[in-house]
């Protein structure tokens, strides 16, 4: 149990410190971290609704911190390039998560060709069945990405920290709140990046 929660902690230290520079970031993932609370709570009564809620406004949210607010170029306070930090990313690195979201676009669209989508689900009948339906698809998604992840780290680390990876990625919006939820004052105060990061330069 030690060596599962300081390998979580090491895991939740380097994307703290190598992903989550930007005030706007931090304030972006507070917005997700409280929107998948209320997905977690909502996947009880209606798993299609809380996965729209959680695809269609906290992934949203919190990727577009990462692609369009991080800082990428040298991080001076870590010494090494965003091209390190992206080789030795754990989870879903700017590339994964290009991919990732590539699907994830193009789900709606696929149920549009196909209503049934193969043959696995009822065909709507209005936009909000549909709607309902891409939820079910997105569920099924974010469910892929994990197992997927959870095997490609057991293969080219060990399943030991695919496990604490899934587990940090579970809980990430419980320690986001912890974590960055004076982020709004920051900014509003005009504190683009977290003072223990230098900007990148």
């Amino acid at each position: 149990m030690q060596r599962f929660l300081r390998t979580l902690h090491e895991q939740r230290w380097d994307d703290h410190r190598y992903y989550h520079q930007s005030r706007i970031n931090q304030t972006l993932h507070l917005i997700s971290a409280c929107s998948f609370l209320v997905a977690y709570v909502w996947v009880f009564f209606d798993p299609a609704v809380a996965s729209l809620i959680a695809w269609g406004v906290a992934m949203i949210s919190r990727q577009s911190g990462h692609f369009f607010f991080e800082p990428k170029g040298y991080d001076a306070r870590n010494q090494c390039t965003h091209e390190y930090k992206e080789a030795i990313k754990v989870g879903y690195n700017l590339r994964r998560k290009v991919i990732l979201h590539a699907v994830w676009a193009a789900a709606p669209i696929a149920l549009w060709w196909d209503p049934s989508f193969f043959g696995w689900l009822t065909p709507h009948e209005d936009m909000w069945g549909f709607w309902r339906n891409v939820g079910w698809l997105w569920l099924w998604l974010a469910v892929a990405a994990l197992v997927v992840r959870v095997l490609q780290l057991a293969v080219q680390k060990d399943l030991f920290t695919g496990i604490v990876w899934v587990t940090k990625i579970l809980t990430d919006p419980f320690h986001d709140i912890v974590l960055y939820h004076r982020a709004p004052l920051h900014l509003l105060r005009g504190e683009l990046l977290d003072p223990g990061h230098p900007r990148a330069g």
